[in-house]
């Protein structure tokens, strides 16, 4: 589709189709890192691409209601229908399936799987990512980033390797030259695991005098995790309620009565960080070359600032 819309807040004065590919690890995860802002671009017209690595079968049901006999033996396939179901939610106009199994956490048994994402081959995987880089030319592209020692799954940490090598190999005409005609994004985005927002969910729970999920153990816990300062902040006030829909999509992951996820009114968690934080990873030079940017403190608010020939109307 063609960009032509010059509504406020739309991308105006564009010949070519945009496009934003994310790459999460297991179903499930697109919901919980930057559901609102894909929402949010997606509302605007711009093509919106999930790529979702392992089809979650290790995922444990944390939902007693649906922890069946029935639903455990069919556990793949269940994941697959609530994906669908919190991505048409969330507005993706695509999920492509990278077609590998889920490992399992770290030091299972799965993790030998060799059907698994953690045991395949990584310059297989990469492949399979550039292909579909290359047929769909996002200028924006996300995965996960360097620092995830908060949750160090073997998936996680595949996901940003093979992010990242897929970003550097897409637009090289000598690398995976069956792959498809070579492709450059413009920018490679982290997500960022924010441990302000979640102080600030429980520093609301405390003041709502309502028991926070979030016990001392917790809160050790955010004490050794570095900082990771997002260079960009998506304003997502107008899809707050975003992520709460998808999540629920996702109905063995995710208990409808957790207080982790659901603990606080929807009316208060609207007003909670009401924004999706990234950090830029690598940008696309003038010269064709690809640059770690440099950080002046400032912190934009779209992920598709700064990409020649494309600006924002409004």
């Amino acid at each position: 589709m063609e960009l032509r819309a010059f509504l406020p807040g739309s991308v105006s004065g564009v010949s070519q189709s945009l496009c934003l590919l994310t790459v999460h690890a297991h179903p499930d995860d697109e919901a919980s890192k930057g559901a609102g802002s894909v929402a949010r671009y997606h509302a605007e017209g711009i093509h919106t691409v999930l790529v979702c690595c392992t089809g979650g079968e290790e995922g444990e049901i944390l939902n007693p209601v649906l922890d069946t006999p029935e639903v455990r033996d069919r556990i793949g396939a269940v994941r697959r229908e609530e994906l669908d179901r919190a991505a048409e939610i969330i507005g993706y106009d695509e999920v492509v399936m990278l077609g590998y199994r889920d490992s399992g956490m770290a030091g299972s048994e799965s993790n030998t799987n060799p059907g698994s994402f953690a045991a395949a081959p990584l310059e297989e995987a990469v492949e399979r990512l550039v292909a579909i880089v290359r047929r769909t030319r996002p200028q924006v592209m996300v995965v996960y980033g360097d620092e995830q020692s908060a949750y160090p799954h073997p998936d996680h940490l595949r996901v940003h390797d093979i992010g990242v090598a897929a970003f550097r190999a897409a637009g090289d005409p000598d690398r995976y030259p069956g792959a498809g005609e070579a492709w450059q994004p413009h920018k490679l985005y982290y997500t960022v695991f924010s441990v302000a927002r979640f102080r600030e969910i429980h520093l609301k729970f405390e003041e709502l005098g309502i028991e926070s999920p979030f016990d001392e153990e917790w809160r050790r816990r955010w004490e050794g995790v570095p900082e990771d300062v997002a260079s960009t902040a998506v304003d997502i006030s107008a899809y707050a309620d975003v992520r709460r829909q998808a999540l629920l999509a996702h109905a063995t992951q995710v208990d409808p009565n957790s207080r982790f996820w659901f603990g606080l009114p929807p009316e208060v968690m609207r007003t909670i960080h009401p924004h999706d934080d990234y950090r830029l990873a690598l940008v696309k030079a003038s010269d064709g070359s690809l640059v770690v940017p440099g950080t002046d403190g400032e912190v934009e608010t779209d992920l598709f600032f700064g990409i020649p020939g494309f600006e924002r109307a409004g």
